[in-house]
């Protein structure tokens, strides 16, 4: 890892720019950077760790996955 040429190095990162972008940023015009920041801050700590289904959580908000995760350490 962190070699050039390593495509996996940046696959996460990149994943979720990849997401910032396309559901964000390409959407809106903003008029400052100031706006930008807010908008980005925003859809980072409300939509994308809270609301948005990830893959990885079985199509599962982050929420929901945590609340599931603490339901069945509760049963064990």
């Amino acid at each position: 890892m962190s070699r050039k040429g390593d495509c996996w190095d940046n696959a996460v990162s990149e994943s979720f720019f990849h997401s910032l972008k396309t559901e964000l940023v390409y959407h809106e015009t903003f008029k400052t950077k100031a706006q930008a920041t807010e908008m980005i801050f925003e859809y980072i700590e409300i939509f994308y760790n809270r609301q948005r289904l990830h893959s990885y959580n079985n199509y599962m908000s982050p929420v929901e996955f945590e609340e599931k995760m603490l339901r069945l350490e509760m049963v064990a």
